[in-house]
């Protein structure tokens, strides 16, 4: 799989800029979207920001700055690695990027459209890294039109921002889609994460849940059985701070409940992985969403 080749819709585009984000250590995160993300995107963080030489080279086909040596291919403590997706998101859109480092007086601004660098020139602006993405799929008329309108492709942006703040109580968050605010979220425990987005019901629909062994941490919240419904149920998995899907342990969880919730019914749960990054293979899938576990029958008995 070519470096990054993830960018399918607008949503692609603002979880790859975001998980860069949170891999630059950012305590704030901001996302603003316009129509849906087709017209533009701005992802705005107070992370570590680049120097001008690694904002050029990170649109690069197949660079990385996160990795430092071989043997960390086996090692990915990062949200991504395969790239950063950003000469993906450059051969589709036209990109302005403004960055600086906290020990550089000026920052760099570089503009690409459809992967060449149409300008590039020291600007004033804040620690951190601020990315405009606009026109996506401009010079791809064919997947232009695959799009979908403003408001589908607007929740699926919300679908990958929950995934990711639900990930990162620690970080603060807000989006906005056309001036209006969505999400506000201040840092907070994992509890009032998951209230803050779902409503203050929640809390009191949830169990705490913290096992230690020496093959895996698990911790989060799960359902109780008076909460079950036949449809709507959130259900969560995340390993080492990555939203995941996982069939196989959802069915852990779920024949739990099978003697005391009704038949049809489901329960919302938010369960968080802690492994060992060389026991777990991320890079089975594009969008790293579907992750192969070394135990993985160890840990369904556990769950």
């Amino acid at each position: 799989i070519a470096a990054g080749e993830v960018v399918e819709r607008p949503a692609s585009a603002v979880k790859e800029l975001v998980e860069n984000s949170i891999d630059a250590h950012a305590h704030d995160i901001a996302i603003d979207i316009i129509q849906g993300g087709i017209e533009s995107i701005i992802i705005t963080d107070d992370g570590e920001g680049m120097d001008a030489q690694d904002a050029t080279t990170a649109f690069e086909r197949h660079a990385t700055s996160k990795m430092k040596e071989e043997n960390d291919l086996w090692n990915i403590h990062t949200m991504g690695f395969r790239g950063e997706a950003l000469p993906s998101i450059a051969s589709v859109a036209e990109v302005e990027l403004r960055t600086r480092t906290a020990d550089e007086e000026l920052g760099c601004s570089i503009s690409l459209a459809g992967s060449k660098v149409t300008d590039q020139h020291p600007v004033n602006c804040s620690t951190g890294s601020n990315f405009i993405v606009k026109n996506l799929f401009f010079n791809v008329p064919a997947r232009r039109r695959f799009l979908k309108s403003n408001q589908t492709e607007l929740n699926n942006i919300i679908t990958e921002f929950e995934r990711i703040a639900l990930a990162h109580p620690e970080i603060r968050f807000s989006l906005k889609s056309d001036d209006n605010i969505i999400y506000e979220l201040p840092k907070s425990s994992l509890l009032q994460r998951i209230a803050d987005i779902f409503g203050k019901k929640m809390n009191h629909q949830l169990l705490p849940v913290n096992v230690e062994t020496s093959l895996v941490k698990v911790n989060g919240f799960v359902g109780t059985p008076e909460s079950s419904k036949k449809k709507g149920a959130k259900q969560f998995f995340f390993v080492n701070g990555r939203y995941m899907r996982h069939p196989y342990f959802s069915k852990a969880v779920t024949s739990t409940y099978e003697r005391i919730i009704p038949t049809n019914e489901q329960i919302s749960y938010f369960v968080y992985f802690d492994v060992d990054p060389q026991r777990i293979d991320v890079n089975i899938h594009p969008t790293k969403t579907e992750i192969k576990f070394e135990d993985e029958q160890a840990i369904f008995q556990i769950l």
